[in-house]
């Protein structure tokens, strides 16, 4: 059996509040995730891509069935939601980050605008990105539980900042309104972590 697991959330349920409440964390990170990583395993076991990590399963999501793709993406991103996510947010991005956005899109805000728009636009479920691509900094989008990271993506690159837009990441708090989502997500940005990702994807 495939050996992908739920990894801890590093934070409490209600560390996000009043932004991301906590009945929404618990329900999204324990049962939404949970059935990802169990159905990924499922999907997996007997397979060639059964001891492949996430990324490598990503890069050639093209070879493998629907369930790999939809349970092995839902793994992956979620696991790097939670990771840029955090209490109070961090600030703001510094340094090397802060440049390359400025660089990239002007400011801070104009950033902020058009990852939110690429996630209210999203027609349905999925997903808003920060990516490198090329050393460059873009913002996509992608369906379902698809990522930059996919071979069959239509944006090519990797993630650094994820923001997850199926209706069960806000729907408790916010109902249909998502873009009220959209705009109080970027108080709880861990800009830190997402820096991280930054130097590493470079």
């Amino acid at each position: 059996m495939a050996t992908h697991t739920l990894p801890a959330l590093p934070y409490a349920f209600d560390a996000l509040e009043p932004h991301i409440d906590a009945m929404t964390m618990q329900i999204h990170h324990d049962k939404h995730h949970q059935a990802y990583v169990d159905n990924l395993n499922k999907a997996l076991a007997g397979s060639d891509g059964e001891f492949k990590t996430l990324e490598e399963l990503m890069g050639n999501i093209s070879a493998y069935p629907a369930a790999v793709r939809n349970n092995g993406g839902g793994h992956y991103n979620h696991t790097l939601f939670w990771t840029v996510l955090g209490p109070a947010g961090s600030g703001e991005p510094t340094c090397d980050l802060a440049a390359a956005i400025n660089e990239a899109f002007g400011s801070l805000d104009a950033l902020k605008e058009k990852m939110s728009t690429a996630g209210a636009t999203r027609f349905g479920s999925g997903w808003s990105w920060l990516i490198v691509s090329d050393g460059k900094l873009q913002v996509s989008s992608t369906p379902n539980q698809d990522n930059p990271l996919m071979d069959i993506a239509d944006v090519q690159g990797h993630p650094i900042l994820g923001i997850d837009v199926w209706e069960h990441a806000y729907y408790l708090k916010y109902q249909n309104k998502r873009p009220d989502y959209l705009k109080a997500i970027w108080n709880v940005i861990n800009w830190n972590e997402v820096a991280m990702r930054y130097k590493a994807a470079l």
